[in-house]
Formats: C-alpha cells, sequence, structure tokens
C-alpha cells in the first residue's frame, strides 16, 4: 500500500508525515484499552477486536488481490511476529490496564520499548552500547521508579500484590514488542505489508482467546461505547497504525523520527486525563521528563 507512492516527492512526504500519524493513533491504544475494561473483560475484548481486524484485513487482501508468501516459512514468521507484537504485547497492556494500572502509567512504561531495543542490541545484532546510552538507560528506569512510585506506594495488601503482577505483565509486554520488533525487521523483510498484517493477526487472535478463556469470564457487552471503541480499535488503531508502524520499521523511519515517538506516554496521559481524569502528580510528571530524556540519550545515533 505505502510503497506504492507515485511519485519520489510523494513518498517523502508520507514519510515526514507518517510518524505524527503514528504517534496520535498509537497513543490512543491506552484510551481504548482504559474505555474497554469498563463493561468488558480486556483480553476477551481484545479477542473480538483481533477477529474484527482479521475480518478487515481478508477483506482488503482479497479485494485488492494482495500477493501471498510465497513459502510456508514466511508464512510462519508473519504469524509469529503477530503473536509478539499483538497478542503478548497488547494481551500484556490491556489486561494489565483492567487489573488497574492507569492508562497514562502503562503508556509510559511503553516508553521502556526503546531502552530495551538499546539493551538487548549487543545480544541480538552485536551492537555496542556507549557510555551516554548506558546513562539514558538509566535515567529512563529511574524516571520510571518516579512515575510508578506514588501509585504503589498508596497500594496496600492484596491491591498491592495485585498492582505488583499488573506492572510486571506490563512491563512483560514492552519486552514482547521489542523482540517483535527485532524478529519483523530480521525475518520479514519484504513481502506485501497487507498480507503480513493479516497473517499476524491469525497468528494472534488464537493465542488471546485461549488466554481469555483461561483468565476471564468472557464477559463482552455490547453498547454504543463498546462498538465506538472496537470501531476505533479496529479501524484506527488495529488497520492504520498497524500498518504505518511495519512500513516505518521497514523504511526506517522509527529511528528518524524518535522526537516524534517520544512523545506517545505524554499524548496517551494527557488523553487519559481529558476523558477519564486520570491524574498525575508533578514528581510522576517530572518522571515522564526523565524517562523521555533517558529514551532520547539511548536511542541516538
Amino acid at each position: 500500500m505505502f510503497e506504492r507512492m507515485v511519485t519520489p516527492r510523494g513518498r517523502a512526504l508520507a514519510l515526514a508525515m507518517a510518524p505524527a500519524l503514528f504517534v496520535f493513533l498509537w497513543s490512543t491504544g491506552w484510551i481504548s484499552a482504559r474505555a474497554a475494561v469498563i463493561d468488558s473483560d480486556p483480553l476477551t475484548f481484545l479477542t473480538v477486536r483481533f477477529a474484527g481486524a482479521l475480518a478487515v484485513f481478508a477483506l482488503l487482501v482479497v479485494a485488492v488481490r494482495a500477493p501471498w508468501p510465497t513459502r510456508s516459512v514466511d508464512v510462519a514468521h508473519a504469524m509469529m511476529s503477530g503473536v509478539l507484537l499483538h497478542a503478548f504485547y497488547l494481551g500484556g497492556v490491556w489486561w494489565a490496564v483492567g487489573q488497574g494500572v492507569p492508562a497514562g502509567i502503562s503508556a509510559v512504561i511503553a516508553a521502556t520499548q526503546p531502552i530495551m531495543t538499546a539493551m538487548l542490541a549487543p545480544v541480538l545484532i552485536r551492537e555496542r552500547i556507549s557510555q551516554r546510552q548506558w546513562l539514558g538507560i538509566a535515567l529512563g528506569f529511574a524516571g520510571i521508579a518516579l512515575v510508578l512510585a506514588p501509585r504503589i506506594a498508596a497500594a496496600t495488601g492484596a491491591d498491592f500484590a495485585k498492582l505488583q503482577l499488573a506492572l510486571v505483565v506490563n512491563l512483560g509486554a514492552m519486552l514482547s514488542v521489542t523482540l517483535g520488533t527485532f524478529y519483523q525487521k530480521r525475518f520479514i523483510p519484504s513481502g506485501d505489508l497487507r498480507t503480513t498484517a493479516m497473517l499476524q493477526y491469525v497468528g494472534a487472535a488464537p493465542v488471546v482467546l485461549i488466554a481469555a478463556y483461561l483468565l476471564e469470564p468472557m464477559r463482552f457487552t455490547v453498547s454504543w461505547s463498546s462498538m465506538a471503541t472496537l470501531l476505533w480499535s479496529v479501524v484506527a488503531i488495529s488497520l492504520g497504525a498497524i500498518l504505518l508502524y511495519l512500513w516505518l520499521i521497514r523504511e526506517g523511519a522509527v529511528s528518524r523520527s524518535a522526537s516524534l515517538i517520544y512523545l506517545v506516554p505524554a499524548a496517551a496521559a494527557l488523553e487519559a486525563w481529558l476523558l477519564f481524569g486520570e491524574r498525575m502528580t508533578m514528581l510522576q510528571l517530572a518522571g515522564i521528563g526523565i524517562t523521555v530524556a533517558g529514551v532520547a540519550l539511548a536511542t541516538r545515533k
């Protein structure tokens, strides 16, 4: 889709605009999770969302006669990347939000993805970490600690144990999307993005369905708000944001547009405050700034 820009100028314009659009769409993922868990179970809602996204992509692939992978191993790679990027990542984030992690804080935790990428780079692609990057990694985790401190301090007893588990799962989701990004770059460097995205949901949907069956009563409430959240999640995020994300990975524009990617946590926190009244203390706002600075140092070339 995106690689068929008719002129070099059109392609350059798309590369310039896509990161900002991606930041906005991606930041609303936490808002969708917060809205969905009001009257539905998170993994159950996510299963319905994945099924809807799969149906939309299947129709798109058939309508435009998008080419399919020629090797079965490429199909398997696409499905596995879907498990990492969608099932484990989104499943972990949505479950954590359903357990009480505020959407704004969950989005700040997501800022650790570039830091995790920098930490794993020496192991996965043998890239050396500089002293400046180590400083950025330390600042990033220090900022996260400041953001989490008031929430953890306010929790007691069973709520504290529940919050701890939810935060660990949320951090595990960040590790999954980091590994998924490496996996996507390594094993799926080419091929049609539409069929790749469809196959990702083929891999992710059954995993989330099984998790929902095992962990939830599978409650899904049909209402105007849930249908609006589902529509936005499928069309704007699962279709629009995911295609943009896969394209940006392939073009290398994610790293080139890092200054915009840093705005995701702040954008999500602002949206959560406007829509749900989630407030942050001055200490937490300072933590966001420190995290952003740390991510900038850790990922700067």
